[in-house]
């Protein structure tokens, strides 16, 4: 079988690539021998997938159905397969191969429904799923962990969304207001917990062991409103149509804040960082449509 990376993955890739980075070139072959080595049988590629990784609906050679995923190292596949050995199926997709075992950029996963996500329940149900799936992802992370922590990933973002701002000066005000929110939660953080990192909804599949579990996380340590951060602003094309939309996420932070028992206050700067840092990454990329959802969602914090 042709494994054609989906043009959702070449074109996501294709904004960060790294200069002399041949992985995608490389994927079909890498993916030939993954299916190879496991004694796997094809079934078909998930399309249109995601956008950091080649997702392979397979059965193993007793029949079991598994998904195959194949993530280059900037997408830090490695870090995602000890934090799901972790977790252990608490919550999230279950790794089917010790971690000592994988070869590197390879997962083989517990097959979920993988055209179910909580997107397709109404919105108030889906924000209730999502919310009681996140909550049992936050556990302690193993004593030697290996993952970023909230400090140095912000840390970095920090630096290009200076940057950012200095090449558009009409987002500078929102970047100030950005930054000066991460200072101010970094000082006196709250707990340190193994987080999902980049949780949204459309990471929540329907599963046949549980109901919901979580997929495609990009581990970090560090508080809980850092994680539910994300979740805040999902459907954001939604909540900008409505009239009421600024009054429709302040809702949201205070509900979702109480019902995870998360501060109000630093669930909302969380979240005005992570929009703006999007936001200006969107628009370094060329995604301008992105850009002016993500900042105005941004201005109503």
């Amino acid at each position: 079988m042709a494994f054609e990376p989906p043009r959702r993955l070449v074109r996501a890739l294709g904004e960060t690539a790294p200069e002399g980075d041949d992985w995608l070139e490389r994927l079909p072959e890498l993916a030939r021998e993954a299916v190879e080595r496991r004694e796997l049988t094809v079934e078909r590629v998930q399309l249109p997938g995601g956008r950091s990784s080649l997702v392979v609906l397979v059965r193993a050679a007793d029949g079991t159905p598994c998904v195959l995923k194949l993530a280059p190292p900037r997408a830090r596949p490695e870090s995602e397969r000890v934090a799901l050995a972790h977790w252990n199926g608490r919550g999230a997709v279950q790794l089917l191969e010790p971690v000592s075992e994988g070869a590197e950029g390879v997962l083989l996963l517990e097959r979920l429904h993988p055209d179910v996500s909580v997107r397709t329940l109404p919105e108030a149900k889906a924000l209730l799923e999502a919310a009681g799936t996140l909550r049992r992802l936050w556990v302690d992370p193993p004593e030697d962990f290996v993952f970023e922590t909230v400090a140095e990933r912000t840390g970095r973002q920090a630096k290009a969304m200076r940057a950012g701002a200095d090449a558009a000066p009409e987002v500078a005000p929102l970047v100030d207001a950005a930054l000066s929110a991460r200072e101010e939660l970094l000082e006196s953080p709250p707990e340190r917990r193994l987080l999902h990192g980049t949780f949204r909804q459309s990471k929540v599949l329907s599963g046949d062991r549980m109901p919901w579990l979580a997929v495609g996380p990009d581990p970090v340590v560090g508080e809980h409103a850092f994680d539910l951060a994300r979740l805040v602003r999902d459907r954001v094309e939604d909540l900008i149509a409505q009239p009421s939309g600024a009054t429709t996420t302040r809702r949201r932070v205070r509900r979702l804040a109480e019902s995870l028992e998360v501060d109000r206050e630093r669930l909302r700067g969380w979240t005005l960082f992570r929009a703006v840092e999007s936001g200006v990454r969107a628009r370094r990329v060329g995604r301008e449509r992105d850009a002016e959802l993500l900042l105005e969602f941004a201005s109503w914090l």
